[in-house]
């Protein structure tokens, strides 16, 4: 990593400012030559010219100079602000690039600042996430991440593990003697706080999942029930296509919407019944992916038809894929008379969706918003969520070896748990994996 390297650090575009950013050995070098200036203060702001290779005027920016190791690389790094817009920037890269600088992989930045010890692995997962949030919520517990709440609670639990540990490897060395019993007692207590702290982290991390990837939200009914309907109120205009005919909506029709902090996507499903078109019978399908990977499901009944057995499958369906999901059970067209009669169904919402969606809207922000009331520590990736998985099954596994005094194999469980704990930090034996998770990063960060 000793090559410099550089970026266009905003989005494309017309924009009032655009960011190139430079890091490396020779970042200096490079902005003493595109400014024709040898004096640049650390973390000042300075006002320049900037030329091409040529020697031609580029554009008047503002550049700012970091010197290692004071910098998000912890490296030489320079920012230079340009006026907004593609040409300009671009011509400011090409000219960086002319003096022999390289352009940066998507993460680049963020996989030096990794392994220069700037931040850790949690810290720069919290960073791309942080760009990508979708809701208030979520940028706040990223922001907290971003700093290192994640680091502090996975040193935490990897010292315990190390202190517990290091009774045992000491019992190995002297093997005619077996631990005490009333130590033995001591290392399982610690032992059980640290799996009921794993365990409340996977329980809070998994239920609030949508509030970092943005919840999905299926809407789900036998057909010409009102999803479409229900779509274009929640949306506030006509997206799907309504219609008496049943079968009209043959494929899932996927929007994004905000409702209040959060950004969601609504799936409006095809109607779920037996059919014989090939083509409906494959949107039905797509509806049941939609059920299983959805956050929340709204199931969407007609109040002016008999319950049938169209309406009883919709009820197991959500029994088998959606027993673990929010539902919300909605009565719909309460305007007509009413015909339908099933007392297992506890509804939860009775409406008329060409009036609006207004009841369901508040509702489901109150669903999401309760996701972000809990206290505990929350894992921002799969990639966290499968590490603390491991550690606490290796954590569970020693039970047993340390019961028997089997010191050898307890000593391997927390070996083997202290290295799940630290591949969510600073894995790095891994290179095949970091490449792959710092190139899902923006370029120029």
């Amino acid at each position: 990593m000793n090559d410099t390297i550089a970026a266009i650090a905003t989005a494309n575009g017309v924009g009032s400012i655009a960011i190139i950013r430079l890091s490396g050995d020779r970042a200096l070098e490079i902005a003493k030559k595109i400014t024709k200036k040898e004096n640049f203060t650390p973390r000042y702001a300075t006002l320049t010219d900037v030329y091409d290779l040529q020697g031609t005027l580029i554009d008047e920016s503002i550049l700012l100079y970091f010197k290692a190791p004071f910098s998000f690389t912890a490296e030489d790094v320079v920012e230079i602000q340009c006026h907004g817009g593609f040409i300009v920037a671009q011509s400011i890269l090409k000219t960086l690039l002319g003096y022999g600088a390289r352009l940066a992989t998507p993460g680049e930045f963020s996989k030096r600042a990794f392994f220069n010890g700037r931040i850790d692995l949690s810290e720069a997962e919290a960073i791309a996430q942080l760009i990508e949030a979708k809701s208030e919520d979520a940028a706040k517990i990223l922001a907290r991440q971003m700093k290192g709440e994640l680091k502090e609670f996975i040193e935490k639990i990897r010292d315990e593990i190390i202190h517990i540990l290091a009774y045992s490897e000491v019992s190995i060395d002297y093997a005619e003697e077996d631990l005490p019993q009333d130590l033995v007692k001591q290392i399982e207590a610690k032992l059980g706080d640290l799996a009921d702290a794993l365990r409340k982290t996977l329980v809070a991390s998994r239920s609030r999942e949508g509030l970092m990837q943005g919840f999905r939200v299926a809407i789900v009914g036998k057909p010409n029930v009102g999803k479409s309907s229900l779509l274009n109120a929640l949306l506030n205009y006509n997206r799907a296509i309504v219609s008496d005919i049943a079968g009209t909506t043959r494929d899932t029709i996927e929007e994004q919407v905000k409702i209040g902090t959060h950004l969601i996507r609504i799936v409006d499903t095809a109607g779920i019944r037996e059919a014989n078109d090939a083509i409906e019978k494959i949107g039905i399908e797509r509806s049941l992916e939609a059920i299983v990977q959805s956050d929340i499901v709204v199931a969407l009944f007609d109040a002016s038809r008999a319950f049938d057995s169209e309406d009883a499958q919709i009820l197991s369906l959500i029994e088998t894929h959606a027993k673990d999901k929010r539902v919300v059970f909605v009565k719909n067209k309460i305007d007509l008379q009413e015909r339908f009669q099933n007392d297992t169904i506890a509804f939860d919402l009775a409406l008329n969706t060409k009036e609006g969606g207004v009841p369901l809207i508040a509702m489901l922000e109150a669903i999401m918003d309760a996701t972000q009331s809990s206290d505990e520590m929350m894992l921002i990736s799969q990639r966290q969520i499968e590490a603390v998985s491991k550690t606490l099954q290796n954590i569970e596994d020693a039970f047993v070896p340390l019961a028997d005094q089997e010191l050898e194999i307890f000593s391997f469980h927390l070996n083997e748990a202290i290295k799940e704990t630290a591949s969510i930090t600073r894995p790095f034996e891994n290179d095949e994996m970091l490449d792959k998770m710092f190139g899902s990063f923006c370029l120029g960060k």
